[in-house]
């Protein structure tokens, strides 16, 4: 018998995240308090997974832990298909379960979702790979039509792979092209100028039921238009926390964090980006239900730093709702 909890952290996976899922997991074990069992479960890029360097079925794994942290970024793990799994096989596990890891996951989906509940987002379109033969012709029907500039992203990938900023008829048909190239569907959205925030929630933290971190403002290198791969974990904006937005932009960021958590259906933690423009007020632009746990790049853990809660407690209070809650 384990007198500790076993805790399965499950990194890697067959994502393009995986670099950044294999450091999520390591951050994940290295702050385990000393109650827990840690169980590092690599997942390579061919979806096999590995426990103590022995390849093992999923199932077998499973069979002996007594609950999953969920370190695995963009597919697989973040679009509902391990939370599917997981809930098959009756484990207890951090993170939001799959109805709302596949809502957060197509940012359309969520977008229409704020619409509907009047919470602003950018106009937007989508695009079906099969109805789009060339693109040329779509990115001058754009160029005429759509306002511009424009961002074109994959409606369902993560850490903003695949997104471009594009005006001339020549960027918007190159931006499709490496859109498509990654995902059958392509977001259309109006490129809002603006600051870069992004807010995180915890649940039954500090006795609130949804507790809002402190609002983070991205701050881009210069040349940059917006939140990209690179910025995140390369070239790497700058996070300021607490940023420069005034008290009531602070307060309104921190209600619709909460809000979109509850909307979406989000479940223990997770994190949504807005864009505060100077006149048009506070756009919705993703919610992440997987938030990256990196070192280095995580605004979540420049909030939590902020409002003095240590990796330790996080993870501790996580794995206590998880093996709490179905």
């Amino acid at each position: 018998m384990f007198s500790k909890t076993r805790v399965a952290v499950l990194r890697g996976g067959p994502s393009s995240e995986y670099h950044v899922s294999l450091k999520t997991g390591a951050t994940v074990l290295a702050n385990l308090p000393e109650c827990y069992h840690p169980i590092d479960v690599f997942i390579d890029l061919d979806g096999a997974w590995h426990c103590g360097g022995k390849k093992e079925k999923p199932h077998t794994i499973l069979g002996r832990v007594d609950v999953v942290w969920n370190a695995l970024h963009g597919d697989f793990g973040e679009d509902g298909a391990v939370q599917g799994l997981l809930e098959s096989h009756g484990i207890r596990f951090s993170g939001t379960k799959r109805l709302g890891a596949v809502f957060s996951f197509n940012k359309f989906l969520a977008k229409q979702l704020m619409e509907k509940e009047g919470i602003k987002t950018p106009y937007a379109l989508v695009f079906r790979h099969e109805d789009v033969p060339v693109p040329e012709v779509l990115a001058g029907e754009l160029y005429r039509t759509f306002p511009r500039p424009c961002i074109i992203k994959p409606v369902s990938k993560g850490s903003s792979i695949g997104i471009s900023v594009a005006e001339t008829p020549d960027e918007i048909a190159a931006a499709l092209t490496a859109a498509f190239a990654i995902s059958d569907r392509v977001l259309v959205e109006e490129y809002i100028a603006g600051r870069e925030a992004v807010c995180g929630v915890i649940e039954q933290f500090r006795g609130e039921p949804h507790y809002s971190l402190l609002p983070v403002e991205v701050v881009l290198p210069e040349g940059h238009r917006f939140l990209s791969f690179e910025t995140r974990y390369g070239e790497g904006g700058n996070h300021h926390c607490p940023g420069t937005f005034s008290a009531e932009e602070k307060d309104e960021l921190q209600r619709l964090a909460v809000e979109v958590h509850r909307l979406l259906g989000l479940r223990h933690y997770s994190r949504s980006e807005f864009i505060v423009h100077p006149k048009r007020g506070i756009f919705f632009i993703e919610a992440d239900s997987l938030p990256e746990l990196h070192q280095e790049v995580s605004p979540n853990l420049r909030s939590l730093e902020a409002v003095g809660a240590g990796l330790p407690e996080f993870v501790d209070h996580i794995l206590t709702l998880a093996l709490e809650t179905h």
